[in-house]
């Protein structure tokens, strides 16, 4: 049987405020990327999200970001990669010491926002990252955009001595060059469950993906990642699920998957 992770960037609250749907989204995936305190999420957050994953018997990440509260990790920052580097160490020990406390192992790492989308193609912040995580744990995965980005991140991951797994986006449509359309372009992300559905089956079965433009773009990938951010988030994330079951697919956590 074929298996896949279906991951979720979870625990994206901070104090009084709730982002997202997590208790309800995490009955349907396999791995919840945690936010570690920068872009959202603060240690009372950070606690409960941990200990609602392993409830729920979902894989635990990290899910380190730019220090961008107000912007919610999704303004680009000019950092340099040392920054990057001691940042996301930062962030994977604060993670870390929330799964020791519920007996947990962290699984992976993988960056949010902006910083994940600058990481794409640019070869000093993706190493900060790899860096980052081996100087961690070295048995840590890296989750990265698959497609365009797979051989670099690949040489770095290699080079790091660390384990790279490749993502793909249900949710988002890609441009020519194999990246995620920005948001701000209309129909940038998917609103449809049956459509999201339908691209994540043929990303799962056939690794590749339909550009804006009609482009079939190949991609390698071992995880999908769903938004609960948004107010379709459990249709979407229920109606993928689904679909890929009906085809065959065991749905499994990232560490199991890859």
């Amino acid at each position: 049987m074929n298996r896949i992770d279906i991951n979720c960037d979870m625990g994206e609250g901070f104090g009084a405020y709730t982002i997202g749907m997590d208790g309800e989204v995490i009955r349907y995936i396999s791995s919840a990327n945690i936010a570690c305190g920068f872009h959202a999420g603060d240690p009372r957050v950070m606690n409960r999200t941990v200990k609602l994953a392993k409830e729920n018997g979902v894989g635990v990440g990290a899910h380190p970001g730019y220090p961008d509260l107000a912007g919610f990790g999704r303004r680009n920052m000019d950092c340099t990669p040392d920054e990057v580097r001691d940042d996301v160490i930062y962030q994977i020990a604060a993670l870390r010491g929330f799964c020791a406390l519920h007996g947990v192992k962290l699984q992976h790492v993988k960056p949010h926002g902006s910083l994940y989308n600058m990481c794409v193609g640019n070869e000093p912040l993706s190493r900060a990252v790899a860096e980052a995580i081996a100087a961690v744990d070295p048995g840590l995965l890296w989750v990265t955009l698959g497609g365009a980005q797979a051989g670099l991140a690949q040489k770095i991951a290699d080079a790091a001595g660390i384990r790279v797994v490749f993502e793909a986006f249900p949710d988002r449509t890609y441009t020519p060059d194999g990246k995620l359309a920005p948001r701000k372009l209309p129909g940038a992300v998917i609103t449809d469950p049956k459509r999201a559905a339908e691209q994540a089956l043929r990303m799962a079965k056939e690794g590749r993906v339909i550009a804006t433009d009609g482009t079939r773009l190949e991609m390698e990938v071992h995880t999908l990642c769903v938004h609960g951010d948004n107010p379709s988030a459990v249709d979407h994330v229920r109606t993928i699920r689904q679909a890929l079951e009906a085809e065959g697919f065991r749905i499994v956590p990232l560490g199991a998957s890859a």
